[in-house]
């Protein structure tokens, strides 16, 4: 959880100037969705999270 929190905070709020709690929450969900179905990772042989349980399921 420390991870994910450090990568959404340096990757979808950070560098954004964010001025109003709507305008947060969007980019949470935002990141939060990429986070599980578009970010590519390593130890998952290069597939999103999503698509590696998928694989698993299947």
């Amino acid at each position: 959880m420390e991870s994910f929190f450090s990568h959404l905070k340096t990757e979808a709020l950070y560098p954004y100037d964010i001025r109003s709690i709507e305008e947060a929450q969007r980019r949470i969900e935002e990141y939060i969705d990429f986070y599980n179905n578009n970010r590519a990772q390593r130890k998952l042989n290069k597939l999103a999270p999503v698509e590696y349980r998928n694989q698993l399921a299947a």
